[in-house]
């Protein structure tokens, strides 16, 4: 099993959501996330005084699933989170031991 962790633009996440719910990934953690990559933030006018915005936000989205799936789910977060500029995110992959299912006790691909 694999996890696939996807860090995106907010505005993009229920179309990154709804893709991967019609691929059929049944399960995934979102949550709230701020950073910044070769972009380095960027500068705001604000009441006529302008400051620098160093962290970013963006949404971190964590997907488990199959080794023979991955391929085909990090093709779909590619193309629906990319719109060709800086500051689309980034995606890595890691491999899981296990997963167990807390309420049934069930391990492996059963949990998932």
């Amino acid at each position: 099993m694999k996890l696939v962790t996807a860090i995106i633009r907010p505005e993009k996440t229920d179309e990154i959501r709804s893709a991967l719910e019609s691929y059929g990934v049944q399960g995934m953690t979102i949550s709230q996330a701020s950073g910044y990559g070769r972009q380095r933030g960027h500068t705001q006018v604000y009441r006529g005084a302008e400051y620098t915005v160093d962290l970013l936000p963006k949404v971190r989205l964590e997907v488990v699933v199959e080794d023979s799936l991955c391929d085909d789910i990090l093709d779909v977060l590619v193309s629906t989170a990319n719109t060709g500029n800086a500051g689309d995110g980034k995606i890595w992959v890691s491999q899981i031991e296990e997963v167990i299912r807390v309420r049934t006790g069930e391990r492996g691909l059963a949990a998932v």
